[in-house]
């Protein structure tokens, strides 16, 4: 029986947060709760909320870096980037839906702007987190030449809250495009736009964004570059594929929707695939066979969101479920020897959930470690 953990603790403060992880055998941080899956753990699990952990604590736009508290909503930070002129390249998803930064690192989400300049992870610079023994500890630093030693921040990217629970986080930060232009490619079918994604990898010209939305008709491809440049690179594009700009408001709206999931079952589950252009067509397949089912490729066939219908089949492909009542992992392989080795040095009382627990279990007991006071360290690197 699956128990619903009663109402979350609210820390304000890194070191309220640390005494909260401290005050039960068990816990997990949530956020926003814009995933809800992510934070369905059954048991006797304590549910530590940081919603009251809020707030940029250091913005050094002359260096492209933030530094912001783990429950910050990430539309609060876009709006400060882009007071200066800067953003996220990596397009955080669920924005509107109050999603913060710390879930947004925790449930290792990125848009479609993962294409040209990487994920979550490839912008994290430092990291506060309290770990399984209630410690207060902080690894990487907040300038783009990092500390040497593990890059321990990447990490959590991912996590879901197994390894500890994010205080704070330092991103790095780029200046915001001139302009950007939406293209609408026609691609019949999840061969064509297999095609489609094979022959944009391959041109002169990088594009910022290359997403195939559910309906399938059509590639979505986002250029970015001086005003005066969009124009000859559209007609070069269009010349040789055949398409058709989007007007502003129009690509604004279609890439919000597959943002926010806006395309997705309310009710139903909602799935986060890994997969490559070959084997696209396979999880094409998978999806057509179940009626009513929905899939977003994104990242140039690199990564895929599946929704499926309430009352559908169980899915039995390697995946993550961002909402619904299935298995976590639904088909994963057992988790790496490196996590598994992160899991046991960052909490080895198992005070967080498990690497892939089921819905309805929570992890073995573990000691309270009581006796561990609330300090900050910085984890040493080798040979330091």
């Amino acid at each position: 029986m699956n128990i619903e953990p009663s109402t979350p603790d609210e820390p304000s403060t890194p070191d309220e947060l640390a005494e909260a992880v401290r005050s039960a055998p068990r816990v997990l941080a949530v956020g926003a709760r814009t995933k809800p899956r992510l934070s369905a753990v059954g048991g006797e699990t304590t549910l530590i909320s940081t919603h009251r952990l809020s707030g940029i604590t250091e913005y050094e736009p002359d260096e492209f870096t933030f530094t912001a508290l783990a429950g910050t909503p990430v539309r609060e930070i876009a709006a400060a980037l882009a007071e200066k002129g800067q953003y996220l390249p990596f397009d955080p998803m669920l924005v509107r839906s109050g999603a913060t930064i710390g879930g947004t690192v925790a449930a290792g989400l990125a848009g479609p702007g993962r294409h040209r300049f990487g994920g979550a992870r490839d912008f994290i610079l430092g990291a506060r987190f309290v770990d399984g023994r209630g410690r207060l500890l902080r690894v990487g630093g907040r300038v783009v030449k990092n500390a040497a030693g593990f890059d321990l921040p990447k990490f959590f990217t991912g996590s879901l809250g197994r390894f500890g629970v994010l205080a704070e986080l330092t991103f790095k930060v780029f200046p915001r495009p001139a302009a950007a232009r939406t293209l609408r490619i026609p691609a019949e079918g999840i061969a064509a736009a297999c095609d489609l994604f094979a022959a944009i990898g391959a041109a002169r010209w990088e594009a910022d964004a290359v997403d195939l939305p559910p309906e399938g008709d059509a590639v979505l491809i986002r250029i970015a570059a001086p005003e005066e440049a969009l124009d000859p690179l559209s007609d070069e594009i269009m010349g040789r594929f055949s398409g058709a700009a989007l007007g502003a408001k129009e690509a604004e709206a279609a890439w919000w929707r597959l943002g926010e999931f806006e395309w997705a079952h309310a009710d139903g589950e909602l799935l986060k695939v890994a997969t490559t252009p070959a084997a696209l067509p396979a999880l094409d397949a998978a999806v057509r066979a179940i009626a009513g089912a929905r899939m977003h490729v994104s990242v140039a066939g690199n990564l895929a969101f599946v929704s499926l219908p309430p009352g559908a089949p169980a899915w039995k492909l390697p995946a993550l479920t961002l909402r619904g009542s299935g298995p976590l992992f639904p088909g994963a392989p057992p988790a790496p020897a490196i996590a598994a080795a992160v899991k046991a040095a960052l909490d080895p009382e198992n005070r967080f959930p498990s690497l892939q627990q089921p819905v309805g279990l929570a992890p073995r007991p573990g000691k309270r470690a009581s006796n561990v006071q609330p300090h900050d360290e910085t984890l040493p690197s080798p040979g330091c």
